[in-house]
């Protein structure tokens, strides 16, 4: 299993938004860029806007979890940035999980599934 670094510098959060490719659906926004490595870096993003920061939390909690099951999935030497839109509050895991996989899809990053049961 291969471990995904995180973005946590702002001027990367902002070089991405400026330089990468966005699609969004009803739930999260995401932006992905080359980064001429052979490893993944992911930032997740949630405004204030959504909801208090329990609420925050737990949406990060749930898109983090989510890329980290499905991560053997996606090609390497990406900057993958995911901003939740308000639409994500109150979504279960297996909605968000949706979203972020139709993200994925979109923008052709999402590798077919070798197995039906990859997952634990």
């Amino acid at each position: 299993m291969k471990k995904t670094e995180s973005v946590k510098k702002n001027v990367d959060f902002r070089n991405i938004y400026n330089t990468g490719k966005s699609y969004a659906n009803k739930n999260l926004v995401m932006y992905v860029k080359r980064n001429r490595t052979n490893e993944n870096r992911i930032g997740i993003s949630v405004s204030k806007k959504v909801g208090n920061s329990v609420i925050r939390h737990k949406i990060t909690r749930l898109i983090r979890e989510s890329y980290r099951l499905n991560e053997c999935r996606v090609i390497e030497g990406l900057d993958i940035v995911v901003v939740a839109r308000i639409g994500a509050k109150g979504k279960s895991y297996f909605e968000i999980e949706s979203s972020l996989l139709h993200l994925l899809k979109l923008h052709g990053i999402l590798v077919k599934q070798t197995s039906p049961n990859n997952r634990i």
